[in-house]
């Protein structure tokens, strides 16, 4: 119960824009020691198998964040629909992973459709790292 009202806290904490992805991804460390005190940072390694994983939908379809974000994070993507997506890489996109609002809508879009389940914080974080320092 004690966990739950920590969380409850640190949750409520969360401001809705942060001023750079550094800010962000504090907001995201807070909750990855919340989720497991045994946290030991974010890791742009993991952050880039995260990006490049295949992974098999409910459909039988392969697909990863490149598909629509390219291999390249540096360059546009584009949805299934055809509409450009800006690059999510930040040294393409400053603006990229600065606000906590539309950070969660695409986490949530996306990694329930890619991965069936709502992304922890330790993966945004890793996801973050790897994307804030792709050159």
């Amino acid at each position: 119960m004690r966990n739950l009202f920590a969380l409850c806290l640190c949750l409520a904490g969360l401001q809705a824009t942060a001023a750079t992805f550094q800010d962000l991804q504090e907001q995201y460390k807070a909750q990855a020691r919340q989720d497991n005190p045994a946290f030991g940072g974010f890791s742009s390694a993991r952050g880039k198998s995260f990006y490049e994983a295949k992974r098999t939908r409910s459909s039988g379809k392969q697909s990863g964040c490149f598909d629509c974000h390219t291999a390249d994070p540096t360059q546009p993507g584009k949805t299934h629909a055809n509409k450009t997506i800006d690059p999510m890489a930040v040294s393409a996109n400053p603006k990229r992973f600065t606000d906590l609002k539309k950070s969660e809508k695409w986490f949530r879009r996306n990694c329930t459709d890619l991965l069936g389940r709502a992304c922890t914080a330790q993966e945004k974080g890793d996801f973050i790292e790897f994307l804030a320092h792709y050159k």
